[in-house]
């Protein structure tokens, strides 16, 4: 079986510790990490504790049996489980896992891709929702600018399979998306960064009011709102080309397609279509596990809109699907992608400090509350982006997989 040399399982663990954390800063010394991994990524595991380390930190391990997902998604428990067990939360574990932890790094992997299927999409919803409150926790903390968290993948057989790569192909893609080739990717991703940045700093300056993303499976008109920044290349996600803001939701009104499956709970959802009024998903159809979808929607507010995201070609190394958000939503090709989320908006998105407004304040503004979902969906076929922006006029800032004004 295909595995990482010692020294590409260095450099990666490098950028997770030195790159993905703090917004692309990397650690501090005397910082806490949870540290959250399957089995079968234990040689990556192992690496990264060290570099934590290395850098002065401390490592809370969460290391769990490759039956479980790293969000605590359970087969054995969804099979067994009575709907008060599958609803269980341990709440002083938890806040005390909040209180002490400085950042999480979650190792993405998936040992079986289709575990869950047959497992009704009700019992998983049960155990999802359950997760909420840590949700929460970590999202006050973040607000006051205490914690940070970041995301990496590793690369599985049955992943490989489910986009008919070799496993050595499949680990092509992360090697060179992530830049573990370069003598220095932590370099290499901060100079990536920066040019992210100009895109960002000049799409700000734009003052963009609305979008209207229009294409052969998609005619859809998304209102930005006001006290908006676009956010990209910090580190969150790694890799991350991806440039994203979350909407005024209340303002999201027709129709999009999406031509990439999206995997939620442990189910592939194919062939994906939504219509929006007025902010609110009406209509919503799937050819594959549309009841995964629908189940998914049924949850408090996350039948509206979250995140709009948008990924330059140029940049982006990965080209093809991976069965996995993480890089899905970052894929470049021919035509670079456009996605949406629906639930959860991102606070950071809010151009002042995320500390201050209040519940009320955030939802004034538009910012979606949905602390148990944030999914996105994505599609990388061509689609033109004309924005509007403050003084009415209208310019095309997205045509043919990439940003039209760099």
């Amino acid at each position: 079986m295909y595995k990482l040399s010692d020294e590409l399982l260095n450099k990666y663990a490098r950028v997770m510790v030195h790159y993905g954390l703090n917004h692309g800063k990397g650690i501090n010394k005397g910082e806490t990490v949870l540290l959250v991994g399957q089995e079968c990524t234990k040689d990556l595991f192992v690496e990264i504790s060290k570099e934590i380390w290395r850098a002065g930190g401390n490592v809370l391990h969460r290391y769990l049996p490759d039956e479980v997902e790293r969000y605590g998604t359970n087969k054995a428990l969804l099979e067994i489980g009575t709907d008060e067990q599958l609803a269980f939360f341990p709440e002083k574990y938890w806040q005390g896992i909040a209180d002490q932890m400085d950042h999480i790094i979650f190792i993405i992997a998936e040992p079986d891709i289709h575990a869950l299927e047959g497992v009704p999409a009700n019992k998983i919803a049960i155990m999802n929702a359950a997760k909420a409150p840590f949700m929460e926790m970590r999202t006050q903390k973040e607000r006051l600018g205490k914690f940070s968290w970041t995301l990496c993948l590793y690369g599985t057989q049955s992943a490989a399979d489910e986009v008919g790569m070799t496993l050595e192909e499949y680990w092509e893609q992360i090697i060179n998306a992530c830049y573990l080739r370069d003598e220095d990717p932590v370099a290499t991703w901060k100079h990536t960064q920066a040019e992210i940045k100009v895109i960002r700093d000049k799409m700000d300056a734009m003052q963009i009011q609305k979008v209207h993303i229009k294409g052969a499976d998609v005619d859809l008109h998304i209102t930005i709102g006001e006290h908006r920044r676009w956010k990209g290349g910090s580190g969150a996600n790694i890799p991350s080309f991806e440039i994203f803001t979350s909407p005024d939701w209340r303002g999201t009104n027709g129709t999009i397609s999406f031509n990439q499956p999206l995997y939620y709970s442990g189910k592939r959802v194919s062939g994906v279509s939504l219509a929006f009024k007025d902010g609110v998903v009406i209509t919503a159809t799937a050819t594959k596990n549309e009841e995964t979808l629908l189940e998914m929607i049924a949850n408090e507010n996350a039948n509206k809109i979250g995140e709009f995201s948008l990924t330059d070609r140029r940049h982006s190394r990965i080209t093809r699907s991976m069965a996995e958000t993480l890089y899905d939503e970052n894929i470049g090709g021919e035509e670079g992608n456009t996605h949406i989320a629906l639930g959860d908006s991102y606070e950071d998105t809010f151009d002042g400090d995320t500390a201050g407004p209040t519940d009320e304040e955030w939802a004034a503004m538009g910012f979606n509350k949905c602390p148990k979902v944030h999914t996105d969906i994505i599609s990388t076929t061509n689609r033109t982006v004309t924005a509007t922006l403050k003084d009415g006029t209208e310019t095309v800032i997205y045509k043919d997989g990439q940003f039209t004004f760099v």
